[in-house]
């Protein structure tokens, strides 16, 4: 039987990925539900598409528009976080694939492993904001949660047969993003659109940026601790230009075992939804005649503050990376806008995580509330900055 597949932020880089991946294998996989944030006229392309079952878009004010043009159909049509959260259980579901980007993908993930779904994983902050309650969670349902992000990926794969098997640590690597060259002083005049050229990836804005800045890294290592029960301490990071070693797994008998691939998230896409096998596909292979050269190097995090800020933040732990993930967010966009400098992003979270009330047990409902103090906290602080240009 297909499996039938539910994709939350169809219209994001993940999910247009995810569709892309899915229409090239038509009798493994259907796509039962789409859901998205707010590119209506994406969605509505990707629903006459993929005829899904059902199709959500999060922004009520498109309701209508999606509507209208899908009045000819027989697809089910829904507007609001709440209905993305009431459809994602459906029965019919098998897998969803969770690729909302952000704070906003954590309530619909918990209901799909609430609902003892298949989660093939790209929204990071959920572990990172939730990790012990989502852990708790998918235990008591029996949901099974596989990463999609490559460098989770990478470690997913090297893991498989070695039940049992102390783990030393993990390496995640890192692109290094479009900056690990630049001096302090040229980074002081980076602009968004310097931010945005990552030499690798093809990834959606935030994580563009968060890539250049190191936080995305941070991310990670947050939720690699949830994702493989591991100890800070236990998770390392290695600056890899190449993008070609996606992690290393190290173990207790001084064995090494890392995933190497071409840097294209089609690949670990397809990975978690055909897990535990592998199917034959016409993805790009890696050429290693064509990296005579893979360097490694040490983080700065002297530059690149957002590394150690999600490290001190896991250490912390309780609401402390929730308190991050949503300062981050505020200040991401606000760069983006030019409302703060590149190098005043992590000024924005630590201010935030030092002004932020501290939790160290937070249920969903604290959390909800941190993440709301977070973002007011992390507003006002780049109003202060701003004005004071």
């Amino acid at each position: 039987m297909a499996e039938r597949i539910a994709l939350l932020g169809s219209t994001g880089s993940i999910g247009s990925q995810s569709l892309e991946v899915i229409s090239k294998f038509p009798d493994e996989f259907i796509v039962e539900i789409l859901t998205a944030g707010n590119n209506v006229d994406l969605l509505i392309k990707q629903a006459r598409q993929f005829h899904p079952d059902t199709v959500v878009i999060a922004n009520v004010e498109h309701f209508h528009q999606l509507k209208n043009n899908l009045k000819d159909t027989s697809i089910k049509v829904f507007a609001g976080t709440e209905a993305i959260e009431d459809v994602i259980t459906s029965p019919t579901v098998d897998t969803v694939i969770a690729s909302i980007v952000g704070y906003s993908g954590l309530r619909p993930t918990i209901a799909a492993i609430k609902a003892g779904k298949k989660i093939t994983l790209a929204n990071k902050e959920t572990l990172v904001v939730a990790g012990e309650i989502i852990g708790k969670l998918a235990k008591e349902s029996g949901s099974v949660i596989i990463p999609i992000d490559s460098e989770h990926s990478a470690i997913f794969q090297c893991l498989v047969g070695e039940d049992g098997n102390p783990i030393e640590k993990i390496t995640l690597t890192a692109s290094g993003g479009p900056f690990f060259n630049w001096s302090e002083e040229r980074l002081k005049k980076v602009k968004p659109d310097d931010a945005l050229r990552h030499p690798n990836w093809d990834m959606g804005n935030k994580v563009t940026i968060d890539s250049a800045s190191l936080m995305n890294k941070g991310l990670e290592v947050i939720e690699a601790k949830w994702l493989f029960n591991l100890a800070p301490e236990q998770i390392s990071v290695i600056i890899h230009p190449q993008s070609v070693i996606h992690s290393f797994v190290h173990f207790a008998d001084g064995s090494v075992k890392a995933q190497l691939g071409v840097p294209d998230m089609r690949v670990p896409i397809l990975y978690a939804l055909s897990y535990p096998y592998r199917l034959q596909s016409d993805l790009p292979r890696l050429k290693l005649a064509d990296y005579q050269t893979l360097n490694f190097f040490e983080p700065d995090v002297r530059k690149f503050r957002n590394l150690t800020l999600a490290y001190d933040a896991l250490k912390e732990g309780g609401n402390m990376p929730c308190i991050l993930n949503a300062a981050n967010e505020i200040a991401v966009n606000a760069f983006l806008t030019e409302k703060i400098k590149f190098l005043q992003i992590p000024d924005v979270v630590e201010h935030t995580m030092e002004e932020c009330l501290y939790s160290d047990i937070p249920d969903l409902d604290y959390l909800e509330i941190t993440d709301g103090n977070a973002r007011e906290s992390a507003k006002i602080y780049i109003n202060k900055l701003y004005k004071s240009r």
